[in-house]
């Protein structure tokens, strides 16, 4: 390796290391900051407390790993510029772009880590933070819900807006926003019982609707055949490991809205690892453009500001539909590559 590219990644290494450690603890008093109050309430003993925290660490620490690249790039090459080394650099002859190419291979690394991170640790770390908190209050979990429940078998049409176990791993359902249509007929109620087990949705005074007839409310319930199985919905995809989204997308039991949450969660999980690369590109390229440490630190707030921006407005357009999941899943990556590509050009 050239001694040109030990220096400018020594340098960026520094800067790296400072930003992990800022953001890091950033993130962390954040968590602490938000449920301090709660734990002050309700007094847990000192390992339950850290082991709620520690459960939420992986995340906050992906989530590090991409923050500092563009930190450490800008403020190193600002510090450069400053001392008039990229100067001399560049007045040697040296092609600007021929010190950001090599930026990429560290930050690889970095994505590697982050990849197996994102896949295993994350997920789990975030069901166990759920977890954590309800053991904290010294509640059980809430049972299981299912939001926009559709069963159509042959002939009917079965929906609630919200199915609500009795308990984990009961036969017994609450359902509200009820309504089933068999042949010409349509009952629609707000509220009825599943039972899994007898096999039946009784209805609570439902409305019945007939071609030609005017609708009627029936005065009691009424119990309808209803031959699917009642299972727990599925578990959020931020909770899931890869093996078990892969899983559950050939299971072919997901909701559409679910197939779309969990594609896209599958998606992100190869995409965000991907960031590092493409923001050491993009800040590489930037910081050779950028003068002194003032607009170093604007251009880090930009970044990450333009990025959040993308990243939190994705996974709400994947889950309407209104973005292929994969597709949503990268466009925050795309969007900064296209800026790095603009400004290769500018450099070139």
């Amino acid at each position: 390796m050239p001694i040109l590219t030990r220096t400018v990644l020594g340098e960026i290494a520094r800067w790296y290391l400072g930003g992990v450690a800022l953001f890091l603890t950033l993130l962390m008093t954040d968590a602490l900051s938000s449920t301090v109050g709660k734990l002050l309430v309700y007094h847990p003993p000192v390992t339950q407390a850290l082991a709620a925290f520690l459960s939420i660490l992986p995340q906050s620490l992906n989530k590090t790993l991409v923050l500092a690249v563009p930190f450490s790039i800008l403020l190193a090459f600002s510090r450069m510029q400053r001392d008039n080394e990229l100067k001399a650099v560049l007045a040697s002859g040296i092609r600007p772009l021929s010190l950001v190419w090599p930026l990429a291979l560290p930050f690889a690394l970095v994505g590697v880590v982050a990849y197996f991170n994102a896949g295993t640790l994350v997920p789990a770390g975030l069901a166990n933070w759920d977890r954590a908190w309800y053991t904290i209050y010294d509640q059980p979990p809430p049972p299981p819900q299912q939001e926009k429940y559709i069963y159509a078998p042959p002939g009917a049409l079965y929906y609630a807006g919200r199915v609500s176990a009795d308990s984990a791993g009961s036969l017994v359902a609450q359902l509200s926003g009820v309504m089933v249509q068999r042949g010409d007929e349509t009952l629609t109620a707000q509220y009825g019982t599943w039972d899994s087990g007898q096999r039946t949705w009784t209805l609570n005074s439902p409305w019945i609707t007939r071609p030609g007839q005017n609708p009627r409310q029936e005065g009691g319930d009424v119990v309808v055949p209803q031959t699917d199985t009642l299972r727990p919905p599925p578990p959020a995809a931020q909770q899931v490991s890869n093996a078990e989204l892969r899983a559950a997308l050939l299971s072919d039991t997901l909701s559409r809205k679910g197939v779309r949450d969990y594609t896209f969660q599958l998606a992100a999980r190869v995409a965000d690892p991907a960031t590092p690369v493409v923001f050491a590109l993009a800040a590489g390229m930037l910081g050779l453009l950028i003068r002194n440490r003032a607009a170093a630190f604007a251009a880090v707030l930009v970044f990450i500001v333009c990025f959040y921006i993308l990243w939190t407005t994705m996974p709400g357009l994947a889950g309407a539909g209104a973005l292929n999941p994969t597709l949503a899943a990268w466009v925050p990556n795309l969007a900064f590559l296209l800026l790095a590509g603009g400004l290769a050009w500018r450099l070139r």
